[in-house]
């Protein structure tokens, strides 16, 4: 087991020290960087003790709420939101937080008296207002609230949608479709354009290859996917894309179907690449192409940025942290 003498031997500080910036001693007089390492190598030894005291019981300001904007059944149906918040909740036992959950319209159950909400999903700035009112640590995960005063961790969509485009190019695949979602914040107070088609256009248009009529938009969802596949299939005939790129593994789902239904070859004639790569890609024949996000990794990342803000609230600063992914070429791409 961890001790203040382990951590004070590896920070090279004395444990006086150590003890005070472990029980954030007001009067201590200690350079950032100094305490920095403290807590960053209190952090590595798992030394969790100064989180939750043995003297008392785990308080309300201990307690971090997770604020999801899908409901129970939607998380089930698309196990991105899932896999962030398993995320979040590994990291905050690790750092020794007691977590409640709550799902959509159970925002107005939150209880005012925790120390920070960690929302996933998107949200209207009239929400955003309404969290700020319950609790003023805030961060969101998978929406970019920079521009609010919020910290918030998204994925590098730009950067992954130039890759698969590039991938489909390089196998001289230049007409290329897309199955984009959209969306509502649960209030319905927002619709929101999918990140991943601006860049799909804007990067499309720059090559001179753009076709509108090779873009279908609908809800993230199988039987979306299976319907705008269906729809693209009839509408566009000999002229069907040579491959496409769908918005997420739910929606590839139902393409892949409608493709199969309709007794059009993939990869051979119609190459698929998806977005997000959950478990369901590999589960599925042919095997599915598909951008591969670091969902956990976006929890615990979320939960680390609210633990510093919470253990240093003067130096919050408002930070957009961007995770990497990584393109998965299975079966059904060339």
């Amino acid at each position: 087991m961890t001790t203040i003498k382990d951590i004070a031997e590896k920070a090279q500080v004395s444990t006086a020290t150590v003890s005070r910036v472990l029980n954030q001693d007001p009067n201590l007089s200690v350079s950032d960087e100094k305490r920095e390492k403290i807590l960053a190598v209190a952090n590595e030894l798992n030394y969790t003790k100064h989180l939750r005291p043995a003297s008392s019981p785990l308080t309300s300001s201990k307690t971090i709420a997770i604020l999801q904007w899908y409901s129970e059944q939607e998380e089930l149906n698309d196990l991105y939101y899932y896999a962030i918040r398993l995320g979040v909740e590994r990291r905050a036992e690790e750092l020794g937080y007691d977590i409640l959950r709550f799902f959509n319209n159970d925002i107005y159950a939150l209880d005012k008296d925790i120390a920070a909400i960690i929302a996933l999903g998107k949200f209207s700035p009239k929400q955003i207002k309404d969290l700020e009112s319950r609790c003023p640590n805030l961060i969101f995960v998978d929406s970019d609230t920079l521009e609010v005063g919020y910290s918030c961790v998204t994925t590098d969509f730009d950067h992954a949608v130039v890759r698969v485009l590039d991938y489909f190019l390089d196998k001289k695949l230049s007409s290329i479709g897309m199955l984009a979602g959209e969306e509502q914040t649960t209030d319905g107070e927002l619709t929101l354009v999918d990140q991943r088609f601006r860049t799909f256009k804007n990067y499309m248009t720059e090559l001179g290859i753009y076709q509108p009529k090779y873009v279908y938009v609908g809800e993230f969802s199988a039987p979306s996917g299976y319907q705008l596949m269906s729809a693209a299939i009839e509408e566009l005939g000999d002229q069907l894309p040579t491959a496409f790129f769908i918005a997420n593994d739910t929606m590839a789902l139902g393409a892949l179907r409608a493709l199969q239904e309709h007794q059009i070859a993939v990869p051979e004639r119609v190459s698929l690449i998806s977005f997000n790569d959950t478990p369901i890609t590999r589960q599925v024949y042919p095997a599915l192409s598909s951008v591969t996000v670091y969902t956990e990794e976006m929890g615990k990342t979320a939960v680390d940025m609210i633990h510093q803000a919470l253990v240093k609230p003067s130096h919050s600063i408002p930070t957009l942290i961007k995770l990497a992914t990584k393109l998965t070429i299975r079966d059904s791409s060339l």
